[in-house]
């Protein structure tokens, strides 16, 4: 029996090259990012969101670096006078409400969301009084959820709470 084929045999290779490219890859975006980071010219919010998803390895990190690279802000300011470094009550208060409603509407930039997050976590931080600011974000929060009110949420955690109100009190009920 004779072995005569068209086909032609492919040789072996290893996943060596494919590691090697990937490793070649996420070290020039490292780079990169690492560039960012050390550019002053770019505002130090999008610097502090870069940082982090360095950190993380983000897998958002590629578009976050280009885009600043390309001289676009990565946190939409919100305001001039709310971006300052200030620590008005009523700046940081129009702030949260600003950063909540980011986080809370329903389009699906997941980006922009968790760097919302981000600057929201960085301003509670930052803030005089954090606990009183962590309230009103919170605060801010409940009121958007209970605009939304998906899946009766709301109604549903009033209910377990009036039921554990009430458990010792049951003539209340």
């Amino acid at each position: 029996m004779s072995n005569h084929s068209s086909a032609t045999v492919r040789e072996h290779t290893s996943h060596a090259n494919q590691t090697s490219r990937t490793n070649t890859i996420a070290n020039a975006l490292k780079r990169r990012a690492q560039a960012v980071l050390n550019d002053k010219s770019i505002d130090p919010q999008s610097r502090a969101i870069i940082r982090y998803a360095l950190e993380i390895n983000d897998p958002w990190l590629a578009e976050l670096v280009r885009r600043a690279d390309a001289g676009e802000e990565i946190v939409v300011t919100l305001d001039s006078d709310e971006t300052s470094d200030t620590d008005n009550d009523d700046s940081n208060e129009e702030k949260i409400e600003a950063l909540t409603e980011v986080i809370c509407r329903a389009d699906n930039e997941p980006g922009t969301k968790a760097a919302a997050l981000l600057v929201l976590m960085a301003t509670v931080e930052n803030s005089v009084h954090p606990k009183a600011l962590a309230n009103a974000a919170k605060h801010c929060a409940f009121i958007r959820c209970a605009e939304m009110n998906p899946y009766k949420m709301i109604d549903a955690q009033v209910e377990m709470m009036e039921r554990e109100l009430f458990a010792d009190n049951s003539h209340l009920s």
